[in-house]
């Protein structure tokens, strides 16, 4: 298996966003990285130190202004939200490894398994940051201003993580901030994901969260200061169903009702944890429900969209999504090698996915992720918002696993500029029958004039990627450093 790493490092150690004056962040780490000759920024207040870097950007996208404003909740001033998307949880290091064959089902001798592949921790060619700094890594390499908030040890495994975020300029946010740690100390330990992968690349997974009844950090209570700070001064915060693995029902809720009450948007992917929480404990489900409304993206598979609402057909699944939420503006539905598509109140707008050679799907819901948000950001067309989302989730799946193996920018555009992409008039027509009365359908095609075609606008995939190329060129960046 190619676990070989990507670097992307520029001539400078400038990180790989758009025009923020807070460029980098890193709070409350359990690790000291301030005697390290990197450049860091400090929220006012915290305790991180007193080490300050300025970056100027030269280049601004037109969209990096979000403001909140709300006085209801005391904030009588414009919030600047200077971070593009930040995740929540779901911070872990996968450990790859061929092995003869998958661990066992029995949850006993599994959990053996798992113990006896911890006594003797593996070489780190093998290691590679997985859950959410998928997402961060792909929305970074995009130009996007990232923070993960989470948790990470105090021990190799957190330090290793901690680099890889640090290398590719994303800040992170500890929750850990002031906690009482009166657990085991397993329970203050970076959670490990075994990526195993027998001789017919077959896939198992094991962690320890998979044998706790509590979550992980479940004896996180409370949003600390800094960790409001940095959802506050987001535009975006992406959760999925797997941060119920690591945070209790409770502290999710304060989340989302935190990040509604400050104007950040929130994206919520509950994966194939959605169908498990839909029947779990009646915190689990008044969390669910809670992401289901307030939500102003949802992102699901087909099968998960199925699981939720007991429909088969994705755009009706999605239609029902969309008015349950309070808060809904988007249902993202992906479905693999056929594309995606995104259902708005009055449209439905629809991608096909891009030829490509898939080399391993690890990654690729994640790194999708990214896009959509992305275009989200940026308000750009729905249908190409699609098309750069199918063309990161694509580059991915090109690669061999997760974390720092996710899109390069330069995959993505090559991928674009190829504009060959998987049209199956048949599926599409059978998806779309009947939906055009209501709703505005449009499909991407590789014709090369706009036109109608049974109910759908058709619109060239020609004139869709001259658009998307320039928004998509790296920023040309200079920086201007304050000595500590």
């Amino acid at each position: 298996m190619n676990l070989a790493t990507v670097s992307l490092k520029s001539s400078v150690p400038s990180p790989p966003y758009l025009g923020s004056p807070i460029p980098r962040l890193l709070l409350n780490s359990p690790i000291s990285y301030l005697s390290r000759s990197r450049w860091f920024s400090v929220f006012g207040g915290g305790n991180a130190g007193s080490v300050v870097s300025l970056y100027h950007l030269n280049h601004r996208r037109d969209s990096s202004c979000f403001c909140s404003f709300n006085n209801i909740y005391g904030y009588n001033d414009a919030v600047v939200k200077d971070f593009d998307i930040a995740t929540l949880g779901n911070l872990c290091v996968d450990i790859v490894l061929g092995v003869p064959q998958l661990p066992p089902a029995a949850p006993e001798d599994r959990k053996s398994y798992m113990e006896q592949l911890s006594s003797c921790p593996p070489d780190k060619q093998f290691w590679e940051a997985g859950g959410n700094c998928n997402t961060a890594i792909s929305a970074a390499r995009l130009g996007l201003h990232c923070a993960a908030i989470g948790h990470v040890g105090d021990e190799i495994y957190g330090q290793f993580l901690l680099d890889v975020l640090d290398t590719e300029g994303i800040a992170m946010i500890g929750m850990n901030e002031d906690g009482d740690k009166n657990g085991s100390e397993a329970s203050y330990e970076t959670l490990l994901c075994w990526v195993l992968v027998d001789p017919m690349q077959r896939h198992g997974f094991c962690s320890r969260a998979d044998f706790m009844k509590e979550p992980a950090f479940s004896w996180m209570t409370e949003l600390s200061g800094d960790v409001k700070m940095a959802i506050r001064q987001s535009k975006i915060l992406f959760c999925n169903g797997y941060g119920f693995d690591d945070l209790s029902p409770a502290l999710i809720m304060t989340t989302i009702d935190y990040a509604v009450e400050v104007g950040t948007s929130i994206f919520f992917d509950p994966g194939p944890r959605g169908k498990s929480l839909s029947r779990g404990s009646p915190e689990e489900r008044q969390a669910l429900d809670r992401f289901m409304q307030h939500s102003d993206v949802l992102l699901l598979t087909a099968d998960e969209a199925k699981s939720l609402t007991g429909m088969d057909d994705p755009v009706l699944a999605g239609q029902t999504l969309l008015r349950q939420g309070t808060q809904t503006k988007w249902v993202v539905i992906k479905m693999g090698s056929k594309g995606s598509i995104i259902i708005t109140k009055s449209t439905i707008a629809c991608a096909p996915a891009f030829k490509v050679n898939i080399v391993d799907t690890v990654g690729c819901g994640d790194s999708f992720v990214a896009a959509i948000a992305f275009g989200f950001i940026h308000k750009f067309p729905l249908v190409s918002t699609l098309t750069i989302a199918n063309a990161v989730g694509a580059a991915t799946a090109m690669g061999s696993g997760a974390g720092r193996n996710v899109a390069t920018l330069d995959q993505v555009l090559k991928i674009i500029r190829a504009a060959d992409i998987n049209e199956d008039e048949k599926f599409w027509t059978s998806l779309l029958r009947g939906k055009s009365d209501s709703y505005k359908i449009i499909l991407l095609s590789k014709m090369a004039i706009s036109e109608r075609n049974c109910g759908s606008t058709l619109v060239s995939l020609q004139n869709v990627v001259p658009q998307l190329l320039p928004k998509l060129q790296p920023p040309s960046r200079i920086k201007d450093v304050v000595p500590s």
